[in-house]
């Protein structure tokens, strides 16, 4: 059974910058949780930032010019934690290849795993087109990266495959 990569977040753990979750309660999430194919994962914590922790964003880029060392990701208060989002998303890069993951669902609009959108480094709500660092490295390895909000098309993916 091929397993998939999951935001932690979404798995209902309280893992956020503001110490909340993003629970999604979907039918295929809770039957795969049953049967042992998620993996959870939440790269800025298993690189060892804190739960709470202040806001952080992308300013001017995207996660692959984080990985490229072009951008950062910057806390609210301006610290630059580019070095925990990079780790992060090697230890989630290392669990799918040790695991044989092919996919992951990740949480829209965060600076790690945002896979359509993430927020523009303004702190003033504002998305745009783009990906977060752990997406972006996921990417780069040919591991196919989806939202919360494409749950079904995971699904197809896997019924396709024959899993």
């Amino acid at each position: 059974m091929k397993k998939v990569l999951v935001s932690a977040c979404l798995l209902g753990n309280k893992v956020r910058y503001d110490a909340g979750s993003l629970s999604v309660e979907h039918a295929v999430l809770a039957k795969w949780q049953a049967e042992g194919r998620l993996v959870s994962v939440c790269p800025e914590v298993d690189a060892g930032m804190s739960i709470p922790r202040r806001p952080a964003e992308i300013f001017q880029g995207q996660g692959a010019s984080v990985l490229n060392g072009e951008a950062d990701v910057i806390e609210k208060d301006g610290d630059i934690v580019s070095d925990y989002f990079t780790k992060g998303a090697s230890i989630a890069l290392a669990l799918c290849e040790k695991l044989n993951i092919e996919v992951a669902i990740l949480a829209e609009s965060s600076p790690s795993c945002g896979s359509s959108f993430i927020y523009d480094g303004s702190f003033t709500g504002n998305r745009i087109a783009g990906e977060g660092v752990t997406a972006a490295l996921l990417r780069q390895h040919g591991i196919q990266v989806f939202s919360q909000h494409e749950i079904a098309d995971v699904c197809q993916l896997i019924e396709a495959a024959g899993e």
